[in-house]
């Protein structure tokens, strides 16, 4: 074969397939590193951090992400699907900014690193990646659950001496029921609300606890509006607010399912 460039003849390179193993297996933190390693062969090393550094943001952005999707939808999700995406991407990325010169490279026969190579490279990054997530776990202090924990412990008491109501709708008189609304229910409802506010200014809490927070305030305000249709449709005799209150209690399951 006649060799069309020779720019690259003494140097080594890590083949597309090569990245978009390694990135398969360790995330685009490898696919960074082993683009910083061919930029640096080609005598451009600034390029090369500059790669590194985004594929360090690019895993925050991706492992960050399927962090806040709820496991409800995780769990339809196939495994293979979320790393092949990113994959296909990491292969388009390192085929427009090296395709040509690692097509040319490859047409002349010079030498590449082995798919062996930029697999145990996309291990170590696992590693890595595997014992960051494991730290962030095991590192938020126990004083954070503890706090929060205090605080559900009051949010779950509120709950069960308000839905106790339930209970009484169908053998307690107008009267009592609206005892209890104005008394018990919706001052409960309030204090849940203001813990959940409570909760989420603890600082360090954990970003599972800030999405369950999310849907716990949603939850206790469609609890403090359910309270209060039963207080108009008592004081006001009339079957007018069914429709409200029934839509309020299937938002309500809404939540609780996802809240499982």
């Amino acid at each position: 074969m006649i060799e069309q460039n020779n720019t690259t003849k003494d140097l080594k390179f890590y083949s597309q397939k090569s990245i978009g193993l390694a990135t398969f297996i360790g995330g685009p933190l490898a696919a960074g590193y082993l683009i910083k390693e061919n930029y640096k062969a080609l005598n451009q090393g600034e390029k090369g951090r500059t790669a590194l550094i985004i594929s360090i943001i690019a895993t925050l952005i991706v492992f960050g992400s399927l962090y806040m999707i709820p496991e409800s939808i995780m769990s339809k999700i196939p495994n293979m699907i979320i790393p092949a995406i990113y994959t296909g991407i990491i292969y388009l990325i390192v085929d427009k900014i090296h395709g040509t010169i690692l097509n040319n490279h490859d047409l002349n026969n010079y030498p590449f690193y082995s798919g062996w190579r930029a697999a145990g490279i996309g291990v170590i990054s696992l590693i890595i990646l595997v014992a960051i997530i494991f730290a962030t776990i095991f590192l938020i202090p126990d004083e954070v659950y503890d706090t929060y924990d205090a605080e559900m412990e009051q949010f779950t008491k509120n709950e069960e001496a308000s839905l106790a109501f339930y209970d009484h709708i169908n053998t307690e008189e107008n009267e009592t029921l609206l005892n209890e609304i104005d008394n018990i229910a919706i001052p409960k409802w309030k204090e849940n609300i203001e813990i959940i506010k409570r909760t989420n200014s603890i600082e360090g809490l954990p970003l599972e606890l800030v999405n369950q927070n999310k849907k716990l305030l949603k939850y206790s305000e469609l609890r403090l509006e359910a309270f209060t249709l039963f207080k108009n449709l008592i004081i006001h005799e009339t079957d007018n607010y069914n429709t409200e209150l029934n839509r309020v209690h299937n938002e309500i399951d809404v939540v609780i399912e996802s809240l499982n």
